[in-house]
């Protein structure tokens, strides 16, 4: 093999590893995950536990690549404590109508796409995850992502941990 094609094999290479399959269940690591794309990829639904925020700045990419069937797509804190604020746009998958919802800052700790009104209706939508301090408290994620739905659209964020 040339050096061009060994370059070219470790450039793929690398991409390959930028993306972690979610699989049924994820619990995640700042240093096994941040940076990385999870892609949300089982049809029986996915759920990821984020790592305990830290105000690290570290970021996590969620892409939906296929579409759960049966059950949800979830992505969640790890603790009682840690919360999320932070937007999901949602696009109406028949109106061409969008509609944005806010994080209850201090009380949403997680995001679900139920398959209609709350996301995993379109492959591509992503969610970004930021561990972020603001106002001095370290336990917070920063949300932002763009979804679909069917139906009327509902909000992504509760409060389940």
């Amino acid at each position: 093999m040339s050096k061009t094609e060994n370059t070219r094999l470790e450039i793929l290479e690398g991409i390959k590893s930028n993306y972690i399959a979610a699989g049924a269940t994820l619990v995640m690591t700042a240093v096994g995950h941040a940076g990385k794309t999870i892609r949300l990829d089982t049809a029986a639904g996915s759920t990821c536990t984020l790592p305990a925020a830290t105000g690290s700045g570290r970021k996590y990419n969620f892409l939906v690549t296929t579409l759960a069937t049966s059950n949800d797509h979830i992505i969640k804190v790890a603790n009682v404590t840690d919360t999320m604020t932070g937007i999901i746009v949602s696009m109406d998958d028949t109106a061409a109508a969008a509609v944005a919802f806010a994080a209850v800052d201090g009380t949403s700790d997680t995001i679900t796409l139920n398959r209609t009104t709350t996301g995993s209706v379109t492959l591509g939508e992503n969610i970004q995850i930021e561990d972020v301090a603001i106002t001095s408290t370290t336990n917070r994620y920063l949300v932002k992502g763009v979804i679909s739905n069917s139906g009327t659209p509902a909000t992504p964020f509760s409060a389940t941990v």
